[in-house]
Formats: C-alpha cells, structure tokens, sequence
C-alpha cells in the first residue's frame, strides 16, 4: 500500500483533449503513510511547483498541474508576502496546535494519531507536546472511539476524531447519525456536541474503490452536522480553527492529493467562518460553484476559457451544509448561468442539493438551465486511466462553459 501511495501529492493526469468528446457531459492496507517531501510533488497556490514532473509550458493548452494560479490576475510571487509558508497538512496541524493551546478542552483521538503522528501527519509530535490523554491513539474500531467522542464531548470536552480515512468513518456511521447529530435535539438542549470529525478522503492516484471514497452525500442528510471542505493551506487552517471552536459537530473534508499544497498564510491568528463561500475569481459570464480539489481543475478550465473570451466566476462553497445562498445568489444574479463542478457521485450528491436550493432560490434569474458535473455513479477503479475517466476533467468543463454560454 505504501508504494501505492508513494504519488500522492498535489499532482494529477489531465486526459487528452483530443479525445473528447461533449456528449461526455452527462458522465456527471488501512496502515499509515508518512508524509513528506521527498518524493512528492508540491505546487504552490500560486502557481509556482517545485518537484521533478516538468510544467506545460504550450500555449493554448490546458496546463497538465494538478493546482492552477489561484487567481488569474495574480501575479505577485509568494515569496515577496507577509507571513509563513506552509503545506496543507502543515496548516492544519498548526490550527489544531493553536487550539489545543488555547484551550486544554480540545483532545484528539483516532489510530496513529499519537506517536506515530497521524496517517498524514497532520497531528505530528503533538503527543509529545500535550501527552498521552490529549492526543490518544485508539485501537482500528472506529465506532468505538467516535462513541468515545461523543460522550467525551457531553461532558465537556473537545475531541477531534480523526478517519485514517474517510471510508473508515462509514463504521462510525450509526454514532456520527444517530448520536454525533442528534443528541443535542433529543436531550432537549442538555447537551452540546462539539465534536470535531475530520481525515482524509477523495480520489487519490489509484487507491482503489474502497479508499476513494467521497463522503459528503452520505452524511449531508444527518440532521444537527455542518460540514465543511477545506481547499487551500489558508482555509483549511481557518477552517480547523473554527470548527474546533464550534458548538455543533462539523465534519471537516480534506483531500488526499491536497495536502502537499502550498501557500503563505498570515503570521496573525485568523478564523474563518463556517459558512461563508470563497470568491476564487470574479466573472460575468457563468457562476462555476466547487470545493475541494475540483477547485484547481475549474481553475485549469478558467485559463483556457479566458483564451477563449469567456469570463468565468468561481466560487469555493466550502461550505457543504449548510450553502452559502448569499454569495451564490448574489453570483447568479449576475451571471444568470450555472456550473456546479464536483468529485462527489453525481446522484444524491452535493451538487444535486446545490441545484435543488438554487432552483428553489434563484430560479427567476437564471436564463439557461443549471448544469452539474460530477463523478460517474460507478466505485472507482484501480487502473489509472480508468480512474481518471469517472473524475471531472478540465476539458469537460471548458466544454460545458461553452455550451453555457451559446
């Protein structure tokens, strides 16, 4: 499984556009791996990459890196601003750190997490730092600790459970449903369940089906949960920050071809709201809605769709549940076309909700029906090439702008 695992990083293949075809609209070892620089390929949020994979330099053409310029008009270099840089898993270990600081509450639990550092890394010698109880390795049964969690959490702790993956959590599903979400409901407000459910999820490179698991349409529908996708080093820092200090269970989304991303965050403390969108790129034309690592395949697309004199605006929902109707609306009122591009299974999925509250919502101002691309209704294989096809590729969404636009 480590060799497996030894390409994840911030990279990914790019299909061929010569092969594409429009009519493709409509495809809408559980040990841990330590994560480190030596064979992973960082690419910054500013489009600068360091590692051995050479960059695409054609003009015209998509660009084959995984993570596109965050902004198109960006041209100052990361080096030159305030601040620290940071991976992804680095900002989110540095959050937890401040928090647990901050606050001798806060305790996370989950297998690895200990000594060993977590299965990313993310909580790397914070048991040496904080001890034992604080940060507690648990044994591989995952309903059993997320109990623990939540019980930990009725009297008055701050535990943040932490999915070696995501898939895992599925074990866990009867605590997180029945439990984790509702039990301040049916206490009749005794309880507060300020549990923190986090870890590693999404289409790596060739995990296979049962770790490429996509979560969020499993667990939108669970009264009581917010959740949250986290994108960059910046939001996913401010994003653990504020879940931490939520009282109601957040589940966190972070994405295993993430977390070697890099960015300068602020030195200052910062916290995000949980639900509040991210404005990535202002535009006039169509209103493209994503979160998570879909974020830099809409951004690839953007670069080519400005070549082509289209003026797209993306936002980073970020957050899941609830959506951040003010940002969107506000977007579609604009535009008054629509785009929602995601990794999750297109039927149940996010971008089904997202279509249902816009229809609901926004449908006077839309002059074009909404379109959503979205992963194949299919488990995810294990041949590269094969994975790639059930995944969203930036070809698909330049094409699907276009007919958007006609």
């Amino acid at each position: 499984m480590a060799a497996i695992l030894q390409a994840v990083g911030a990279t990914t293949a790019l299909s061929s556009t010569n092969s594409f075809d429009s009519k493709r609209l409509r495809f809408s070892s559980r040990r841990s791996l330590s994560v480190g620089k030596g064979n992973f390929f960082v690419v910054r949020s500013d489009g600068r990459s360091n590692g051995c994979y050479p960059r695409d330099r054609r003009a015209g053409q998509l660009v084959t890196n995984a993570v596109a310029t965050k902004a198109d008009s960006s041209t100052a270099s990361t080096a030159s601003k305030p601040g620290h840089e940071l991976l992804l898993f680095e900002a989110l270990r540095e959050g937890l750190e401040e928090e647990m600081d901050r606050d001798p509450s806060v305790c996370v639990m989950g297998e690895d997490v200990g000594h060993y550092g977590g299965s990313y890394k993310v909580t790397r010698d914070l048991a040496e730092k904080y001890g034992d109880l604080r940060v507690l390795d648990t044994p591989i049964a995952e309903n059993s600790f997320t109990g623990m969690a939540i019980g930990a959490a009725m009297t008055g702790l701050r535990p943040i459970i932490e999915g070696m993956n995501m898939g895992f959590l599925l074990l866990a599903f009867n605590q997180i449903s029945n439990n984790c979400g509702m039990l301040h409901y049916t206490s009749g407000g005794q309880f507060k369940i300020p549990v923190v459910i986090r870890g590693p999820g999404g289409v790596g490179r060739q995990l296979g089906a049962e770790h490429s698991q996509r979560l969020e349409s499993y667990f939108q529908s669970i009264p009581g949960i917010q959740m949250v996708a986290c994108s960059t080093p910046y939001n996913a820092k401010g994003l653990m920050k504020a879940a931490i200090r939520s009282e109601n269970p957040v589940i966190l989304f972070e994405h295993v071809l993430l977390y070697n991303l890099k960015e300068r965050i602020p030195d200052e403390e910062y916290v995000l709201n949980l639900e509040e969108a991210e404005m990535v790129r202002p535009g006039e034309h169509v209103t493209i809605l994503t979160y998570s690592r879909m974020r830099y395949h809409v951004m690839q697309a953007a670069k080519t769709l400005v070549n082509k004199g289209y003026d797209p605006e993306v936002i980073d929902i970020r957050s899941l549940k609830p959506f951040d109707l003010h940002t969107i609306g506000n977007s579609v009122k604009k535009t008054h076309r629509v785009l929602i591009v995601e990794e999750c299974m297109r039927t149940g999925g996010i971008g089904a909700s997202l279509t249902a509250a816009i229809s609901e919502n926004f449908h006077d101002y839309l002059d074009a029906p909404i379109v959503c691309l979205s992963s194949q209704d299919v488990p995810t294989p294990y041949a590269g090439t094969l994975e790639e096809v059930t995944v969203v590729q930036p070809a698909q969404i330049v094409a699907a702008v276009e007919q958007l636009c006609q």
